[in-house]
């Protein structure tokens, strides 16, 4: 079992427990009045696989979960998938059930994919997150931004680019400015320079032989500044899928003076974790810690972008 694994079994674990009762309603929101910026992409139903990962998106939305007593924090949830599917079952449905047990609104985010033939190409996610942003600010007192691997990427370039137009205004909503209070971005997609250049994202955003400046726009590295939220980043030190350098990469982004504010570097906390090699009571403890910390927005009271990063390493036993 590799540790991006054990990640989701101990989720999988913590809302399984039986203790707690989701008292959620849902509601689906249409991103837009009517075709999409750019037009173009599937026709007909989303496409649900076995194994509950989203394609075929022609109208992108937001699946609101709301619990019994909101308190008025919404949490914006991207899955992951590559940006070819989205992997709602294993990732976005778990969070936005464990947040709504807790009082927190989660709104997840069904964006447009980029290799669905899209005139909006690489822009139509991130189009879609910045819509979303702007009508859960009309909604919410407090708004946080949960990214998983290709959805962490979507999340940081909507959190470090809240200036940035990705379309051009449609209506009132777009009067809003979609920005975020915190960040989550979990086992992310970061950088899509070299030698990162062999995920999905990259092909489908960049390109397979994108010029260097491409690949530097696409990156989310390129963005952090003093005007990004606070970033709390969670990777799993033996994935083989998102290179755990990019966690790295987004972290010492974030400690540079630039993106502090006040020009001075910001610590980084690395604790060593005890973990076993399946999801026990101590996993699931801090896995709730963790996901506790997203979705208090606990870090979004620091005037620096200071990350917090959780390392999970992987043991036969308690040490």
């Amino acid at each position: 079992m590799n540790r991006r694994h054990f990640l989701f079994l101990s989720a999988a674990a913590l809302l399984a427990g039986g203790r707690l009762r989701a008292a959620e309603s849902q509601q689906t929101i249409r991103l837009w009045p009517g075709v999409p910026p750019g037009g173009g992409g599937p026709d007909g139903p989303v496409r649900l696989s076995a194994r509950g990962a989203l394609s075929h998106i022609a109208q992108p939305e937001l699946t609101v979960w709301r619990p019994a007593a909101p308190r008025g924090h919404g949490v914006l949830i991207a899955a992951g998938g590559g940006y070819r599917r989205i992997e709602m079952a294993k990732e976005a449905w778990p969070a936005a059930r464990w947040l709504t047990m807790r009082g927190y609104t989660a709104y997840v985010l069904t964006y447009r994919l980029p290799g669905e033939g899209r005139q909006a190409g690489g822009l139509a996610p991130l189009q879609d997150a910045q819509r979303a942003l702007r009508l859960i600010r009309q909604r919410e007192a407090k708004v946080s931004l949960l990214g998983f691997s290709a959805g962490g990427h979507l999340s940081g370039m909507a959190a470090c680019r809240a200036d940035f137009a990705s379309y051009p205004p449609i209506d009132g909503v777009d009067d809003t400015p979609p920005r975020a209070d915190g960040a989550a971005l979990i086992y992310p997609v970061i950088s899509l320079e070299p030698p990162y250049t062999h995920t999905a994202t990259h092909r489908l955003l960049a390109g397979p032989h994108a010029a260097e400046e491409v690949d530097r726009a696409w990156s989310v590295q390129t963005w952090v500044s003093g005007r990004t939220p606070p970033c709390f980043l969670v990777q799993a030190e033996d994935d083989n899928v998102s290179d755990p350098h990019n966690t790295l990469i987004m972290a010492a982004a974030c400690r540079l003076p630039s993106a502090s504010g006040s020009g001075h570097p910001v610590s980084l906390r690395q604790r060593r974790s005890r973990f076993c090699a399946g999801p026990g009571r101590y996993a699931q403890r801090r896995v709730a810690r963790a996901l506790r910390s997203v979705a208090r927005g606990a870090l979004a009271s620091r005037e620096s972008t200071c990350p917090k990063l959780v390392r999970f390493k992987r043991k036969t036993g308690h040490k």
